[in-house]
Parts: structure tokens; sequence; C-alpha cells
């Protein structure tokens, strides 16, 4: 199966990012804005700390009843995520994801933040997987020797 860095190759090279002191509202307004259901999580010298997705912004504020223009990102973001490399497999990162129960993996390169893979991304490659299979399996099935 493919590696990650399949996945992130095809993508712009532009993360959407939010500062840790950030207003929830702020990020927010940001996501809906920029039409994303998370946003990666950085310091000033661009250092991955986290992500900020929908899902964490519903369950630690909304149902916490915390104010959202006085909570800021770093008392919610999830730092907690297991992560990839980019020489893992995006079978591997299907597994971990379905293991630990998560949308979203952040895919590194020894130390340096290469970008994040969603559940969406790769539900989208083994689709495209499975339908290049397909593809070869009936331009086979139709030689006739």
């Amino acid at each position: 199966m493919e590696r990650v860095t399949s996945i992130l190759n095809r993508r712009e090279p532009h993360f959407h990012t939010v500062a840790p002191e950030s207003s929830v509202t702020d990020a927010l307004q940001q996501m809906s804005c920029e039409n994303v259901d998370y946003l990666v999580v950085i310091n000033d010298d661009e250092r991955f700390l986290g992500i900020l997705s929908d899902h964490d912004i519903t369950t630690k504020v909304i149902f916490g009843r915390k104010p959202l223009n006085k909570t800021s990102v770093r008392e919610i973001m999830n730092t907690r995520l297991p992560v990839a490399t980019t020489e893992d497999t995006v079978e591997k990162c299907m597994r971990t994801m379905r293991q630990h129960n998560v949308r979203f993996l952040p895919v590194f390169e020894g130390f340096n933040f290469r970008g994040v893979v969603s559940s969406d991304d790769i539900i989208h490659e083994v689709v495209e997987n499975r339908l290049n299979i397909f593809d070869a399996e009936e331009d086979q099935s139709y030689t006739f020797a």
C-alpha cells in the first residue's frame, strides 16, 4: 500500500494554523472561513504544538459550558494524539487511527512536522487504490487469448 507521503504530496504545502493564545471564538471563525474541521496549533517558532478540532471545541467548550471568547486554544487543543512518520503506510495510519479512535494524525519526518492526515484522507486513498485495482482487473477480464 502507498506511503502516507503520497497523501501529503497531493496537498498544498500550506497548513491551516492557529496560535495557542487565540480565543476559541477566533479559531471557530477561522475554521468556518477556511471551511476546515481542524487547525494545526503552532507557536511563534513555527513548532507544532497540537491540533484543535471541531470535536475538541464541542466536547471541551460547548458541553463544558466554557465561554468561547474567554477560552484559549491552548486550554483545549489536543496534544495527546498518536503520530505517524513519513515512512508509514496508509494502512498503518488507518490501524493507528482506529486503535486510538482519532480522526487526525500529525505526520513527522524525524522531529520535523510535515502535515496532518485525516480519516477522510485515508478513506479517499483507499477508495482510489481500490478503483485502480478494479480497473486493472476489469481490463484483464476482457483479454482473450
